[in-house]
C-alpha cells in the first residue's frame, strides 16, 4: 500500500490550515515553496538540516516582504511546515541560531568552521549536523539548500555577495566542503537573486502606484463629484497593474 503523500494531500493540509485568503501577488510564491518543500520531504534522501532552514526562512521572508495583512505571515508560515508534518518552531529556532552565529563570524572563519577545522560549542549540534552532509553521498541538494548557503554569507558579510569574484570564491570554496555541485549552486544562486530583484522592483512598482492614487484623490475637490476607487492598501493585489506572475519563487 502506497502512503506517501501527494501535493494534493499537502495542499490541502495547508488550507485546512491558514484559512484565510492570499493575496494574490504572492499566491504562486506560496504554492511554489509549498510544493518545493513536498517533494523534498517525500524524497527518500531527504534530510532536514540546519542550512536547508536557513533558506526555507530566508526564500520566505523575501519572497514575503511588504505581504499585507503582516499578521498573516506567520499563520502561512506555520501552515507550509505543518502542510509537509514539519515543525514550524524548529525552522525558525535553527535559522536564528545559524544566522546569529554566521552574523559574528567572518566569512573565512565562517568556511573553517563548515570545515570542522573550528568548533563554537553553542553551535556544536548544528555543525555536526552540517558535515554530515559532505560524508553523505545520497545528499539531496536543493534550491532552499543553496538559498541557505547563501544566507549564511550575506549574514557574515553584505558586501561580500555583492563583488561577484568574491561571492563565487565564497561559494566554490563552500561547494567544495560540503561536496556539493558548484555548478548547481551557483545556477540556483542567480536565478534566486533575479527573482528577488523582481520582487522588489514589483512592490516598488506598486507602492508608487498607492502613492500616486492618494495624491490624486488628496487633490480632487469634493465638489466635482468624481468618484475615486482607491486600491485596499491591505491588498496590493488589487493595485492597478498587478499579477501573480510579478515574481516567483523558483522561475
Amino acid at each position: 500500500m502506497n502512503n506517501v503523500r501527494t501535493v494534493s494531500d499537502t495542499k490541502r493540509a495547508f488550507y485546512t490550515s491558514h484559512t484565510r485568503p492570499i493575496n494574490t501577488i504572492y499566491r504562486r510564491v506560496v504554492e511554489e515553496l509549498m510544493v518545493e518543500m513536498h517533494l523534498l520531504s517525500v524524497n527518500v534522501d531527504f534530510s532536514y538540516n540546519p542550512i536547508y532552514a536557513l533558506g526555507v526562512v530566508t526564500a520566505f521572508e523575501r519572497f514575503m516582504q511588504g505581504y499585507q495583512p503582516e499578521r498573516d505571515k506567520e499563520s502561512i508560515f506555520n501552515a507550509l511546515c505543518q502542510a509537509v508534518e514539519s515543525d514550524p518552531q524548529r525552522y525558525r529556532q535553527d535559522a536564528e541560531r545559524l544566522g546569529l552565529f554566521a552574523k559574528n563570524t567572518s566569512t573565512p572563519e565562517l568556511i573553517a568552521w563548515l570545515r570542522g577545522e573550528t568548533h563554537k560549542e553553542e553551535v556544536g549540534d548544528l555543525q555536526q549536523q552540517i558535515q554530515a552532509i559532505a560524508s553523505n553521498p545520497n545528499f539531496k541538494y536543493s534550491r532552499l539548500f543553496a538559498i541557505g548557503v547563501f544566507g549564511l554569507l550575506e549574514l557574515s558579510d553584505p558586501a561580500l555577495v555583492k563583488d561577484e569574484k568574491q561571492r563565487v570564491d565564497a561559494l566554490k570554496s563552500i561547494a567544495a566542503t560540503l561536496n556539493i555541485s558548484e555548478d548547481k549552486l551557483n545556477k540556483d544562486l542567480e536565478l534566486y537573486r533575479a527573482n528577488v530583484d523582481k520582487m522588489e522592483q514589483a512592490l516598488a512598482t506598486i507602492a508608487d502606484i498607492l502613492s500616486a492614487d492618494r495624491k490624486k484623490r488628496q487633490q480632487q475637490t469634493p465638489d466635482k463629484g468624481i468618484a475615486v476607487t482607491t486600491p485596499d492598501a491591505e491588498d496590493p493585489s488589487q493595485a492597478p497593474g498587478s499579477s501573480q506572475d510579478k515574481a516567483s519563487f523558483g522561475s
